[in-house]
């Protein structure tokens, strides 16, 4: 299958970023004397960005604290260190060689904010290469929905039918169903219990970045 473009969600799918999620929210957790998140914790709730973390940090006193100021402790604490952790998941530079090789557009669109996105793919170079770039807080909305991924297949002159999009979480799902295009689950991502992800009705669940790629050369 040859796609008109293809779209990836940041955050475990082309990046590991748990280490240094995980670090910030811990640093969060430090400041109010609570225990560190352990690394199931970070692995389990890292995609659910500093909302995830901290509540799986905070626990019940979560409902005691104001949302608001935590998340802009968490961001503070990540912009210092974004990328001491970081990597780019094996497999990922094959794949973006082939959509390139093949002609297809290909772009980001995360729920990371859009500033802190730009600041982390400066150690990415491959990455900076995408063609469009679309963070949380660029539009109106972010996912589940479809206005990032419409607005930036529109940027692609691509049409959103003969598009897919990459993600590891339900919400990624749920974002590309209602903008129209395939929806592909990163089986290597941070996606919980493998068992559940059949539930999400993707139209595709790859388990590597290779047999996605391998997929789109057929």
């Amino acid at each position: 299958m040859t796609p008109s473009t293809v779209l990836f969600d940041l955050d475990g799918t082309l990046l590991d970023t748990a280490p240094d999620m995980g670090e910030a929210a811990n640093r969060v957790l430090s400041e109010f004397g609570l225990s560190p998140l352990t690394q199931e914790q970070i692995y389990t709730h890292t995609s659910f960005g500093a909302r995830g973390l901290l509540t799986a940090g905070f626990g019940d006193q979560a409902k005691h604290q104001d949302p608001v100021a935590l998340r802009a402790r968490f961001l503070y604490h990540y912009g210092q260190d974004i990328c001491q952790g970081t990597q780019i998941y094996s497999g990922i530079d094959a794949l973006l060689d082939k959509l390139d090789h093949l002609g297809v557009p290909w772009g980001i669109v995360t729920n990371k904010p859009e500033g802190l996105t730009h600041q982390l793919l400066a150690f990415f170079p491959r990455l900076q290469r995408a063609r469009v770039i679309v963070g949380a807080d660029t539009y109106a909305h972010a996912k589940p929905h479809p206005m990032p991924l419409l607005e930036a297949a529109k940027t692609l002159n691509c049409v959103p039918q003969q598009s897919l999009y990459v993600g590891d979480i339900e919400n990624d799902i749920l974002a590309a169903r209602a903008a129209n295009m395939g929806s592909v689950v990163a089986g290597w991502g941070y996606v919980g219990d493998p068992a559940l992800i059949r539930n999400w009705e993707a139209d595709h669940i790859f388990s590597s970045p290779n047999q996605l790629s391998a997929f789109l050369g057929s």
